[in-house]
This record gives structure tokens, C-alpha cells and sequence, in this order.
């Protein structure tokens, strides 16, 4: 994916994140699947985040993500693991025990991805700072 920007800064944050229903419950199969897709990809525009992929199972949901540095990974999983399980209560009340609504499990999984690894990056701040001892000579 291109860099993007906000008003002073270029970025580049993707992330590869996994959560899972409440007890592992495979839940999302037909209607509830296709919910549960819809409600993600809202909630992902209402917080300025770029749903790259994503593919939800009958277990757990895949998602690969673009989320703007303004915005912190816990902080968007935080908003989006509330709001999705609100909306999705209000679609399928036979989610929602007595007393009991809670649709996804408390963590999840999130990796940062990219075309960098940590020696091409490494080698880059070595260079630069030759680059920089070179100039002043």
C-alpha cells in the first residue's frame, strides 16, 4: 500500500489483527457472518481506518488494516470490539444473554506489516550517518 498522509506526516501502518468471539462460540455463519462484515467495514470508515482485507470465519475474524499514527492500535480495537458487539446485539438479540453482552473475547492478535525488516533498517541509519560524516568533510 502507498504511503498516505494527514496534514504533516507521511505513513505507511499496516496491521494484520485476529479476535475471536467470547469462548471461541462458532457463531458467524450465514447472516450473523455477513453482520458481522458490514459492521467491521463501518466502524472502520467512522475511525479513518483502511480495511486493505479481512475474512471472517465461523471462529475468529482476519483483518489487515490501515491505521493512521493519530490513532493508537489498542485505542481503534478498544472502539471497534465495543461498538461492533452494541450493533451486533441490536441485529441478533439471541447473542446477548441475560446480563451477558459480551460478543468478542478480551484480546486479540496484532502484527505490524511491512517491506521493511529490521536490518534494512539498521543498514539505512548506518548510511546515513556515514552520508552525514562525509558531507562535513
Amino acid at each position: 500500500m502507498d504511503n498516505q498522509s494527514l496534514s504533516h506526516t507521511k505513513w505507511n501502518c499496516t496491521y494484520h489483527i485476529v479476535m475471536i468471539p467470547k469462548y471461541r462460540r462458532r457463531t458467524m455463519y450465514g447472516e450473523v457472518r455477513n453482520d458481522v462484515r458490514d459492521v467491521l467495514k463501518k466502524l472502520c470508515e467512522m475511525y479513518g481506518v483502511v480495511l486493505i482485507d479481512g475474512a471472517v470465519c465461523s471462529d475468529h475474524v482476519h483483518m489487515y488494516v490501515a491505521i493512521p499514527p493519530k490513532l493508537s492500535v489498542s485505542e481503534f480495537m478498544s472502539h471497534l470490539k465495543g461498538k461492533s458487539a452494541l450493533m451486533l446485539f441490536d441485529k441478533h438479540p439471541e447473542y446477548s444473554t441475560k446480563g451477558n453482552r459480551h460478543f468478542w473475547a478480551r484480546g486479540y492478535y496484532a502484527e505490524t506489516v511491512g517491506n521493511v525488516n529490521e536490518d534494512t533498517i539498521r543498514n539505512y541509519i548506518k548510511n546515513q550517518t556515514e552520508e552525514d560524516k562525509d558531507s562535513k568533510e
